[in-house]
């Protein structure tokens, strides 16, 4: 099997750490994790890096924009159980292309990696179209935070 070559770099000084704690009505009845709350886990780590760098899904909405997923991708590799403390770490991908990338790790409490993950977000105009370049303010956006010279 090929592997792809990787096509854009993680904006590694663009990571954002968020803890959460690990809540009952999130585990099964094993107390783990049930496994479709680590893509809500994702969200959470969206959310915060969101309002770390000025880019919530509130200030997409301002500016006539959505931003739906389009793929999401998660690799489970240690369980999780009810009370855990985890870190969800959030980092953006410095990509030419009309979306946003993210990548995650989930953390737990000894540091071992518990999962990773990836979202895939495109940007829709107000009529639902699809961009098929940059939109300005993500742009103005991208400059601000230096991944844009």
């Amino acid at each position: 099997m090929i592997k792809r070559k990787e096509q854009f770099n993680e904006a590694t000084n663009l990571t954002v750490t968020h803890e959460i704690r690990i809540r009952f009505n999130e585990t099964d009845p094993l107390g783990i994790v049930w496994h479709g709350n680590y893509i809500t886990y994702f969200e959470d780590g969206r959310e915060a890096f969101g309002r770390q760098h000025g880019l919530t899904y509130l200030d997409i909405a301002k500016t006539g924009y959505t931003t739906p997923i389009v793929k999401s991708t998660c690799e489970h590799k240690l369980s999780l159980r009810y009370g855990d403390v985890v870190t969800i770490e959030t980092t953006v991908v410095d990509t030419p292309a009309a979306k946003m990338i993210y990548r995650f790790k989930i953390i737990d409490d000894k540091g071992e990696i518990a999962c990773t993950g990836e979202t895939v977000q495109v940007f829709l105009d107000k009529e639902g179209n699809l961009m098929l370049t940059n939109p300005p303010f993500y742009e103005e956006w991208k400059k601000k935070v230096g991944l844009l010279l």
